[in-house]
């Protein structure tokens, strides 16, 4: 079994919990970069450092974001009858690609997950129910839900439309159409089928 000097081994440790990345690919990142000249190996250390010491989750929505609250929640020219709920940050950038949604976002964070323990104390709700509450002031709000069309994804967001029922009767709630393939996740979906998914989204 080959060994490494400890500095190489101790990367290549880090870079296999990446996802995705398994221990061929890290050995491939920790030579890259071990060849990679000092300014670029520096750049790389110092934007991992600014990405841990800048950015955080937006107080309203969950976003991850350098300011707070976040440009969605701030821009004045998004419909703020509208809340779309995800599971991730990085399921925003899917949405938006369609240029087809102008509303406002909330990112959970997870889905509920029994086996794994997480349950909707470990999603990120709470500060949901409040921005929920100010859309019933208004008839024509409504709460989208874009939860993935994975097993996971459909019971978190059965989870949430009867629990926004519960609390907010009058709130219309629907959820996105089956554009997005069943068992995959939208981060992936390209821009006609999010499209098309927002289009056909349906009441619950």
């Amino acid at each position: 079994m080959q060994r490494f000097a400890e500095p190489m081994a101790r990367l290549i440790d880090e870079l296999r919990k990446l996802p995705g990345v398994g221990t061929k690919s890290a050995q491939r990142y920790a030579f890259h970069i071990l060849r990679s000249s000092d300014t670029d190996a520096n750049a790389l250390a110092a934007a991992i450092h600014a990405l841990k010491q800048h950015l955080r989750l937006c107080s309203l929505c969950n976003n991850i974001t350098d300011v707070d609250p976040c440009h969605y929640c701030t821009n004045p020219t998004r419909n703020e009858h509208l809340i779309c709920i995800v599971e991730e940050p990085t399921n925003i950038a899917a949405i938006e690609k369609t240029r087809s949604y102008n509303g406002l976002y909330h990112v959970i964070h997870g889905t509920l997950s029994p086996v794994n323990g997480i349950g909707p104390d470990q999603l990120r709700l709470t500060n949901l129910w409040p921005r929920l509450a100010k859309l019933t002031e208004d008839a024509t709000a409504e709460l989208i839900l874009a939860d993935s069309p994975t097993v996971e994804g459909e019971a978190t967001a059965r989870y949430l439309a009867d629990e926004t029922h519960r609390r907010f009767s009058t709130l219309r709630i629907t959820r996105i159409a089956t554009g997005v393939p069943a068992g995959s996740d939208i981060e992936y979906a390209d821009e006609v089928t999010m499209t098309r998914a927002l289009e056909g989204r349906r009441t619950l």
